[in-house]
C-alpha cells in the first residue's frame, strides 16, 4: 500500500457565495433581483497543483466580475443565468471541460403604501429561498431546479399507525396529530429549452397542494404524493428529489392542572427530528450522477 504512486484525485474551483443584487430601472418602477451565485471549473488544471503553474488557473475575482458583468443584462431566472455562465467559461477557455454553478434567489414583495404597491421599495419575502444548480462536464449539461425552506404545517388529517415496537419504542400511536415540515426539494430537468421561472410557480404551487390534500399516513406517504403531483404534470422534469425534517409537534399533558388537552396545546420540539429523504423519479429513467455529485441532504 505504501508503494502506490500518490496522484491528483477530481478537484474544481471557483468564487463561492457572490451576492449579486440588479434592480432594473428603466421605468419609475424598478424590479429586483437578488441572488447568491457560487462559480466553480472543472478542466485541465492539474499543473496548478503539481507544480505551482497556474497559466491555466482562470482567477476567482474573474469568476466573481464575470458574474457581475453578466447581470447588467439582467438575470431573467436563475437557472437560465447558471447556464449563460456555464456557455462563458467553457466556450472561452479552451481547458475549461466543465464546472459547477449554482445559485439562491431571494423573493422581494412590493411594499403597501395607501392600498397601492410602491415603484421601488421593497420587503423580503420571507417562506423560501428559490435554488438552481447548472453541471457542465465534457459537454454533458444539468440544470436542476429546487427551493428550500418551505415551511408548511397542517393540523389534522395526519396521523401516524401501525409500525412495528420493541423494548424500547414509547411512541403512541394516533389518527390524528399536526404534520409539520420544512420542504427542500430539487428537481432535474430534461433539457434547457424550459421557461424556468413559470415552471419554479407551478411546481412550489403543486407542491403545497399535495401537502395539503388527502389524509397523511406518514411523511414518507406526503413524500412520495408530492413528487407524484409534479411530475404528472410537468414532462419536461426528470426527477425530484426531497430532503423533508419531520418538525415533531406533541400533545401537552395538561391533567395536572386539572385540564383536558383535546388536541389544542402542542408543544414544538425542535431537536431532534425525523428526517425523511426520498427521490421521485420515472420507471426505467436512466441516472445522472453527475447532476446530483455534491448535492448535500438528498439521497
Amino acid at each position: 500500500m505504501t508503494d502506490r504512486k500518490i496522484v491528483l484525485g477530481p478537484n474544481r474551483y471557483g468564487k463561492a457565495e457572490v451576492r449579486v443584487v440588479k434592480v432594473t430601472r428603466d421605468t419609475d418602477r424598478h424590479e429586483i433581483e437578488d441572488l447568491s451565485v457560487t462559480s466553480q471549473l472543472r478542466g485541465d488544471f492539474a499543473a496548478a497543483h503539481l507544480s505551482g503553474d497556474n497559466a491555466h488557473v482562470v482567477p476567482t475575482d474573474t469568476q466573481k466580475n464575470t458574474i457581475f458583468a453578466f447581470a447588467r443584462d439582467g438575470v431573467g431566472s436563475p437557472e437560465a443565468f447558471l447556464l449563460r455562465l456555464a456557455d462563458h467559461f467553457t466556450a472561452s477557455f479552451d481547458w475549461v471541460s466543465g464546472g459547477r454553478w449554482q445559485a439562491e434567489s431571494y423573493a422581494w414583495q412590493r411594499i403597501e403604501a395607501h392600498g397601492e404597491p410602491h415603484d421601488h421599495a421593497f420587503v423580503r419575502s420571507g417562506q423560501e429561498t428559490r435554488t438552481a444548480l447548472v453541471v457542465v462536464d465534457d459537454g454533458e449539461r444539468h440544470v436542476l431546479g429546487g427551493l428550500e425552506g418551505l415551511t408548511v404545517l397542517k393540523t389534522t388529517q395526519s396521523g401516524f399507525e401501525g409500525f412495528p415496537r420493541d423494548r424500547y419504542t414509547t411512541l403512541q400511536e394516533t389518527g390524528d396529530r399536526i404534520l409539520a415540515t420544512d420542504v427542500a426539494a430539487r428537481w432535474r430537468y430534461v433539457g434547457a429549452d424550459v421557461d424556468f421561472n413559470a415552471v419554479y410557480d407551478s411546481v412550489r404551487g403543486l407542491l403545497l397542494e399535495a401537502f395539503a390534500e388527502r389524509y397523511s399516513a406518514a411523511l414518507q406517504a406526503t413524500l412520495f404524493e408530492m413528487g407524484t403531483r409534479v411530475l404528472e404534470v410537468h414532462p419536461e422534469i426528470a426527477e425530484i428529489r426531497f430532503s423533508m425534517p419531520n418538525k415533531h409537534h406533541f400533545v401537552v399533558d395538561l391533567s395536572g392542572f386539572g385540564l383536558d388537552n383535546p388536541n389544542e396545546v402542542f408543544y414544538a420540539a425542535d431537536r431532534p427530528y425525523g428526517l425523511i429523504e426520498a427521490a421521485v423519479t420515472r420507471e426505467g429513467l436512466a441516472p445522472a450522477p453527475l447532476a446530483w455529485e455534491g448535492v448535500d441532504g438528498f439521497c
